[in-house]
This record gives C-alpha cells, sequence and structure tokens, in this order.
C-alpha cells in the first residue's frame, strides 16, 4: 500500500465536523482532556499516512485458515500447486495452530473441527508427516470428535474430490435448480448472492462427483476402523428437517436416473449463468469462495486453465493473497477498498479536517469512480429500479451492497469535491437506488430484498453459515442516518425504517449486529442513527441503549463483546475483552444519545487514549467483524483505527449530524 505525502494532519487546524462544509476554524470544545486531542491528531496523521496514490484505504481482512487450505486444494486439483505458494501457505497455518493442536475460527475462540480437518490435509500437502507433534494432535482432537464424518458438508466436498470421501454420502443439489422460476421455493434466487454464487458451481461439481488421485491416505482422521458414513437415521417425517432429509433421498435417486441431455443443458446453463457473473478483474462476486467453486465447475465442463476466464479466475485468487514478512502467505476471503475508504473518510471529516483537504478530495473521487451503473441480480425482484449504488469491493458490479451505498453517501457529504454535481449526482442515484431497495417490513438488507425465505437454510447441503440475506438492524440504521441527512428524515419510508428499528430492540436495550459484533455493533449503528433522524436523546429506547451500554462497560473502561454471544446469548451478549473498535461503537452511542460529560463516557475515551500505541495505532487481534454469525468471523484490520478516530472526533467536535432539521432537503 503506497502513503501518499500531499498533507499532515499535525500541521493543520482542527476544523468544524458538521455536514455544511464551512471553512471556519473551531476551537476544541470546552473541557476535552488534552490526551484526547492529541491521540486525535496521532491517529489522523497514522491513517492519512496509509492512503493509496489513488484515493482508497485497504486494510487486511483476515479470517480463518479454511482459506488458505482450500486454495492448496484448489491447486492441487487442476495441478498447478507449486512449491513456494505451498511453503508460504504451510508457514501461515502452522503460524495460526493452537497448543491443543487445533485451528479456531477466530482470536481467542474454541478449536472448530472443520476448520482442523482441511488445516490438517493442507500441512500434509505441504509435506508436514502424520506422526510430527503438532500433527499427531491435530489428528487425535479430529478424532475425538467424530472424525470427517462429523464436519461439514463443504468440508467433505472437499475431501471427496480426491476420494477422501464418497459422493454418495453427500447431499445432493442438482443442477437442474438453475432453471427453477423465482416464484418457485428454492430457486437460486432464494439464497443470498453469496450463497447462490456458491450454489450454482457447486451443483455442477455435485452432478460430475469427480476424483482426483488422492497424494495420500486419511485414515488417521476417521473416528473408528474403515470409512464410516453418515448414520442413516431420519427425523420424524412430520418436522421440516425430516422432510428436506427425504428430498435429500428423492434427490440421490434423481441422480442416478437424471437423462444425460437434460442434466447437460442444466450444467451448460449453469455455466453461462457463472460466466455472466464474473467480474471485470476475473473474480465472482468479489469474495474468493465462488471464485474457487467457479473455476473448478468450468474445467470440469472442458474449460482449460489457458482460457480466458479461466486464466483470469486464477490471477484474481491471486491478487487475494497478502504476503507477509516473515515469508507466510494469507488468502483474503475478500478485500473491502470501498467500505474501509468511507469509513476512512468520515472518520477524517469527524476528525477535523477541512472538507477540501487533498486527501479526503482524492478518496472521494476515487468513490465516485467505484459507482455501480448497471443491473445486477438485484433486478430480479427490483426490475424496474434504476441502477446505482456502490459494491464493498473492488469489482463487484453484480451486487452493490446497500451498507456501503449508505455510508458513501454520508462519505461524499463530507467532502467537498471541485465536481459538485457529479457528486450530487451520484449520490441522487445511489438515494433513489437504496429507497427502492427497502424489504416489505419497511427495513433493509445487505444485498437483496426480502430474501427471507425460511426454506434454504434448512436443506441439508446448507449446513455451514447464513445463506439467506434478511433486513438487520444495522444496515438499517446506516440507511436511516444516510436518508436523515439527505433531508428525508420525514420520509414516509424513513419513518418505516425508524418503525422497525424500534421494534427490533432487544428488551436489554441493545439491538443485533448482523454484520459486527454483536450487540455492542447493533447499538453502536442504531443510536447515532435515530437521533440524526430527529429522536430525542431522552427517548426510552435511547435511555435503555445507554442503561445497557453501561451495564456492559469493562472495568479498564473499555466495552468487548465475544462473537459467542452469537450462540449464547445470556452468557456473552455486551461481554469480552475490551477492543479499540467496539469501544469506539459504544462511544459513538453514547456521544449520540448526549453522554458526553458522562463518567462513562470519560471512562471509554480515557481507555482508547491509554491503549493507543506510539505511531498512533492500535492494536487488535479479536474479530470484530462479521460474515456468517458464529459460523464465519472477520479481523477487519482497519477497523481498530477508523472507529476509535470518529469516536474521538466526536469527543472533541461534537456530533456532525446533531440538528436533522438544518439537513438540506436534497430529494431522492
Amino acid at each position: 500500500m503506497t502513503a501518499t505525502t500531499d498533507g499532515s494532519a499535525g500541521a493543520l487546524p482542527l476544523r468544524s465536523a458538521s455536514a455544511s462544509d464551512t471553512d471556519t476554524d473551531t476551537p476544541v470544545a470546552a473541557g476535552v482532556p488534552d490526551a484526547a486531542v492529541r491521540a486525535l491528531h496521532s491517529a489522523t496523521d497514522f491513517l492519512l499516512a496509509r492512503q493509496d496514490a489513488q484515493g482508497w484505504w485497504k486494510g487486511d481482512l483476515e479470517t480463518n485458515v479454511t482459506m488458505d487450505a482450500e486454495d492448496l486444494l484448489l491447486r492441487q486439483f487442476l495441478g498447478i500447486r507449486d512449491e513456494e505458494t505451498t511453503r508460504a501457505a504451510a508457514l501461515f497455518i502452522r503460524g495460526e495452530q493452537r497448543d491443543d493442536g487445533t485451528w479456531a475460527t477466530f482470536h481467542g475462540g474454541p478449536g472448530e473441527l472443520s476448520v482442523t480437518i482441511e488445516a490438517y490435509v493442507a500441512l500434509r500437502l505441504a509435506g508436514d508427516a502424520p506422526d510430527a507433534p503438532h500433527m499427531a494432535r491435530a489428528a487425535e482432537w479430529i478424532r475425538a470428535r467424530g472424525g470427517i464424518a462429523a464436519s461439514r458438508v463443504f468440508t467433505r466436498i472437499w475431501l471427496a474430490l480426491f476420494g477422501w470421501w464418497k459422493w454418495e454420502e453427500l447431499p445432493e443439489l442438482p443442477p437442474e435448480i438453475v432453471w427453477l422460476p423465482k416464484w418457485v421455493p428454492l430457486n437460486i434466487y432464494d439464497f443470498g448472492c453469496w450463497a447462490r454464487q456458491t450454489i450454482v458451481p457447486l451443483t455442477i461439481v455435485s452432478a460430475q462427483r469427480p476424483v482426483r488421485p488422492a497424494p495420500f491416505p486419511l485414515g488417521e482422521l476417521h473416528a473408528g476402523p474403515g470409512r464410516p458414513g453418515p448414520s442413516g437415521s431420519l427425523a420424524p417425517v412430520v418436522s421440516w428437517e425430516g422432510l428436506f432429509q427425504r428430498l435429500d433421498k428423492v434427490l440421490h435417486g434423481y441422480h442416478r436416473v437424471a437423462p444425460r441431455r437434460l442434466r447437460r443443458a442444466a450444467m451448460n446453463t449453469a455455466a453461462r449463468w457463472i460466466v455472466e457473473r464474473q467480474e471485470n478483474d476475473g473474480c465472482w462476486g468479489g469474495i474468493q469462495p465462488p471464485a474457487v467453486y467457479s473455476l473448478i465447475a468450468l474445467h470440469l465442463l472442458g474449460y482449460d486453465l489457458k482460457h480466458p476466464v479461466m486464466r483470469a479466475g486464477l490471477e484474481s485468487l491471486d491478487r487475494f493473497a497478502v504476503w507477509r514478512e516473515d515469508g507466510a502467505r494469507m488468502i483474503e476471503a475478500c478485500q473491502s477498498p470501498v467500505w474501509d475508504t468511507c469509513l476512512a473518510t468520515i472518520a477524517l471529516a469527524d476528525a477535523g479536517l477541512p472538507a477540501d483537504h487533498p486527501q479526503l478530495v482524492k478518496a472521494a473521487d476515487w468513490m465516485l469512480g467505484e459507482e455501480i451503473a448497471r443491473t445486477g441480480d438485484w433486478a430480479v425482484r427490483r426490475g424496474r429500479l434504476a441502477p446505482g449504488g456502490w459494491a464493498f469491493e473492488f469489482h463487484n458490479d453484480n451486487y452493490p451492497d446497500i451498507d456501503d451505498t449508505a455510508e458513501v453517501v454520508l462519505a461524499l457529504r463530507r467532502v467537498r469535491h471541485p465536481d459538485r454535481e457529479r457528486a450530487d449526482r451520484a449520490i441522487a442515484r445511489g438515494v433513489r437506488w437504496t429507497l427502492g431497495m427497502q424489504s416489505r417490513d419497511g427495513a433493509w438488507a445487505a444485498f437483496d430484498v426480502d430474501n427471507t425465505s425460511p426454506f434454504p437454510n434448512r436443506l441439508p447441503f446448507c449446513d455451514f453459515g447464513e445463506v439467506i440475506d434478511p433486513p438487520s438492524a444495522d444496515v438499517t440504521a446506516h440507511v436511516v442516518e444516510m436518508l436523515a441527512v439527505e433531508g428525508l428524515a420525514h420520509d414516509p419510508r424513513t419513518r418505516r425504517g425508524i418503525e422497525w428499528l424500534l421494534a427490533a430492540q432487544e428488551p436489554n436495550g441493545s439491538w443485533f449486529g448482523r454484520w459486527g459484533v454483536n450487540y455492542v455493533y447493533g447499538t453502536g449503528s442504531v443510536v447515532p442513527a435515530l437521533t440524526a433522524a430527529g429522536l430525542p436523546a431522552a427517548h426510552p429506547a435511547i435511555r435503555r441503549a445507554v442503561a445497557w451500554l453501561e451495564t456492559v462497560q469493562n472495568d479498564d473502561g473499555g466495552w468487548g463483546e465475544d462473537l459467542r454471544s452469537y450462540q449464547d446469548t445470556a452468557g456473552w451478549s455486551g461481554k469480552g475483552a475490551s477492543t479499540a473498535s467496539q469501544t469506539a461503537w459504544a462511544l459513538l452511542a453514547l456521544l449520540a444519545a448526549g453522554e458526553r460529560e458522562s463518567k462513562s463516557t470519560e471512562r471509554g475515551i480515557g481507555w482508547l487514549v491509554s491503549t493507543q500505541r506510539e505511531d498512533g495505532s492500535w492494536d487488535e487481534p479479536y474479530f470484530t467483524g462479521t460474515g456468517f454469525p458464529w459460523d464465519f468471523s472477520i479481523n477487519y484490520h482497519l477497523y481498530r483505527q477508523v472507529f476509535p478516530l470518529t469516536a474521538l472526533g466526536r469527543y472533541v467536535h461534537g456530533e456532525p449530524f446533531g440538528d436533522p432539521a438544518a439537513a438540506p432537503h436534497r430529494g431522492n
């Protein structure tokens, strides 16, 4: 990443963080400790120095070692695994193993069976002997928890590719599903976009059932003698589980008798669907899993490795690699430049940078260039809606993100771009598209409208992660905040969103966080949105939220929440080691609720100041981002910088959108 040199926060006066783009310098608010101001300056310098020359920011997006293991397995399957890549991936995977021999899905989390199996297999590919102490510990732990037979479906699919598991013992998902019309349950658009892009290629793989020669046996990973399969017991037929188990048996029977021409036609339709959705940079959906499975599926249908589609796809995967100083190679599941850039822009504006600061203008210019101007899969349910908005990644034009669009609009409003008309037009298109993506219940999801079918999650095939995209409090809150800043706080559509948020508040006063961990994130998103939309700080919902945040504040003054709150709400809601990002989220809610002078706010700011490193950054090994609640967690490496800076900026300068009545009405 390239650091720019055009501007230094330390040499600039702090300015008003209001949305009015005023040039008038404002003094630091009375009573603000000097330490908070120094921390603000230092964090501003740190973030400015990490902007790319093109205008964007991007922190590493860290997940778990299945990304690295599956990358090696893909290369083994395609016959392109090389020693340098294998050595570097193995170095990273070994470094993530814990003392008990396992691998987890997040820092400090429990060992996870499927992750441990995939990591073990990857290290076997790298040449680690099964009797090596670290491998023997892993194998013993795997066997004690049921072995390969107890792992998730996706792990057993990878093993089936090499004959380590039987295809017949995996759930069936036929490629003919691609033909189901959108009104039929379990059509591909009933799945969330990330699941849809993964399932379509996997239907081809499932139909083909390929087996490449295994480079070594895996008998040491079975819990008992031989190679056990599923138990065969079925849930009662009157239950949903029992119904879908029996449906899977029917589909297995169909696999044996499916007419060849019909199946070939279905696979060709699926292949066209895949190719049509390849992005300009070669990836699919800007995320690693669909790219991996799409490459396997197309290769099985005869696309050789020199075909432009395959070549571009493989090159895109190489761009997901992060090479570390020690020679280790980590694979990102996704990349987040649009999200990181809009959050960084908001943070720097809150820190007091003038609206025409060269680096903010450069960021705005880059974001404007990332606007999506063509129709994507969202149009299946919103065919008359004009395109607009922004995605999360460098390239994902098929799936703009409602959450990103809301935050990009908020960021653009904080910058005085020299081509104001261009910015206003892009914002208007983004607002119009976002309003058109409102679900029936008045809330917003991340990518789709009314993607709430109860059936996809019940398929035996879908035993890992969330596969639908229902509305969430955090996305809805960001949209409501954006609409309020755009002068639409009293628009009936905004009011429906506010009503949904008020109804979604948990009994303890918090809100559930779908895309961040968890109730601290949800609450830190909703309270600023409600106050920006005009709810007074004395509103009962806001007072309940403040009371909850005060009760879960840690003794050290910070806030934290462990990912286990997704499984055990009572035991872990709002509980965990203090982190920079989660402390900032709690502070954003308290500051929006008028609690700037409270003891809780002072202690939270004190925690941020005392834990800041000399270079102006914060350390955060804990995972505070969410892909799938509990199942797939994310450590956004820039969260630890942008959110504390935002909180410090609002503590020093006040709320940027404290008076919604003053926001200009810009229409939709």
